[in-house]
């Protein structure tokens, strides 16, 4: 997608999800979108309206006449309106053929479909938001558990940017300084204060540090956690699953290899998401060629998975001898089911003991679930990236945060730690597209973004 393609054009979209629904909103932004909703709309005359004002009337065909719905229709003049140009969203009856016939009535009164992203694009463009808060529209489009909504929330609102300026800002001030003292090289003055450098050096490496560090956290906000059940057949690793979901999601039975394939379910704990996957139980040796192959892929899905509950039947301990899962101890969680039929039983170290079918234990085992995944209880007031790309160009502003300080313990000139400077700076405003932005990376991001944002 050209970035700057059709930017003087106005565009028009449905900004509503498909299928049919009670109301439906076609959106138009662009310097000619309350011209064009004139040509459509039979009520006030749009124009001569104030900003933020609702009207009611009727959307007819701009070349026969024909009226196709009544609506009402919502006047937002730039640059006080989400994409910073005038904005003219009409609400109409939610039929997907009403709708389409109102959009092909905007397309005939001379407005563009909207690419994908493009309205979001146009209040980037606009400094309405800036490049990370941009990205946040589609994450909060796309939050699928409260922490995550929450997380998109507090970078759409500038949580993660204002981190971000306040870095920014610092080096600037100091690269000012260096940037001086070169104009005054042969004079041989130091503006800028060395030490009080190395400090906001170190200043500036504990921050990046800090917002690399929460990702591993927002990858699991953002994706949620996969949870793979491992373990031996009739060892209750279905009933489980019923249990965690308290719902007969899995079929149980007696009979051995009664799961053949893989289960995968949700499961949202305290606002985070579980992806919970129920694996065929794993025997040494089968003759089913059907049993081996879910056997393996049960193996490949505990290689993959962020926590492993490793099932173990209390009533045969000999159960929880699995060699294989040695190298993903750090990630398992063993369980150990069936304790209501084992009076004294004395768990492993780090076991948990529960009874699925009876549902004891399970509230805890959540719990254990949860501190595994993302230890005490997030507060999504805090920075967190969730971005890959945002964390790429802070392992790179990282990267040149250290050349800085190899520098200066190198005594290196004021011109040649200004590069070092500079780097850092060209990454933090690619972030936030404060730098220009790849045209090509830009198409990328908004090309993510469902058509109607």
């Amino acid at each position: 997608m050209n970035v700057l393609a059709g930017i003087e054009e106005t565009i028009v979209a449905i900004a509503t999800p498909p299928g049919v629904g009670a109301i439906g909103v076609i959106r138009l932004s662009g310097k000619d979108a309350i011209a064009i909703a004139d040509k459509i709309f039979k009520g006030k005359k749009l124009a001569a309206q104030p900003s933020h004002t609702l009207h009611f009337g009727r959307i007819v065909a701009p070349d026969t006449g024909e009226v196709i719905d009544e609506v009402v229709i919502s006047l937002f003049r730039g640059p006080k309106s989400y994409t910073g140009e005038d904005v003219i969203e009409i609400s109409g009856h939610g039929s997907p053929y009403i709708l389409q016939t109102i959009l092909e009535a905007c397309t005939k009164a001379g407005a563009r479909m909207a690419l994908p992203g493009e309205f979001t694009q146009r209040a980037f463009l606009n400094g309405k938001l800036d490049l990370a808060q941009a990205e946040a529209v589609a994450d909060l489009i796309a939050a699928n558990s409260k922490a995550a909504q929450k997380a998109a929330l507090n970078q759409l609102r500038g949580g993660f940017s204002g981190d971000l300026k306040q870095l920014r800002e610092q080096l600037i001030n100091f690269a000012a300084l260096i940037e001086l003292e070169l104009d005054f090289s042969d004079e041989d003055v130091e503006f800028a204060d060395r030490k009080q450098f190395q400090e906001l050096i170190a200043q500036l490496k504990t921050q990046t540090r800090r917002l690399l560090e929460s990702f591993q956290l927002g990858n699991v906000i953002k994706n949620g956690v996969s949870v793979a059940i491992i373990g031996k057949p009739n060892a209750g690793k279905s009933t489980l699953l019923n249990a965690l979901l308290n719902e007969e999601r899995a079929i149980v039975s007696d009979i051995a290899g009664t799961t053949r394939d893989t289960i995968e379910e949700t499961l949202n704990i305290k606002g985070v998401l579980f992806r919970l996957i129920d694996t065929a139980g794993i025997r040494e040796h089968t003759s089913d060629q059907i049993e081996s192959i879910g056997i393996a892929r049960s193996k490949q899905n505990a290689e993959k998975a962020h926590i492993i509950l490793h099932v173990v039947d209390a009533t045969t301990p000999e159960q929880a001898e699995m060699d294989w899962l040695a190298p993903f101890a750090t990630k398992t969680i063993e369980v150990w089911n069936k304790i209501d039929r084992v009076p004294h039983l004395r768990l492993p170290e780090g076991a948990m003991g529960i009874a699925a079918k009876q549902n004891l234990g399970i509230d805890a085992l959540k719990e254990r679930m949860y501190t595994q995944a993302v230890g005490t209880a997030i507060d999504t007031e805090d920075t967190i990236v969730t971005n890959a790309r945002h964390f790429d160009a802070l392992n790179k502003m990282m990267e040149s945060l250290e050349a800085i300080e190899a520098g200066m313990a190198a005594n290196l000139s004021g011109d040649l730690l200004t590069i070092d400077i500079r780097r850092a700076l060209h990454y933090l405003g690619e972030i936030t597209g404060q730098v220009e932005v790849d045209r090509d990376i830009l198409g990328t991001i908004f090309g993510k973004f469902c058509i109607g944002k």
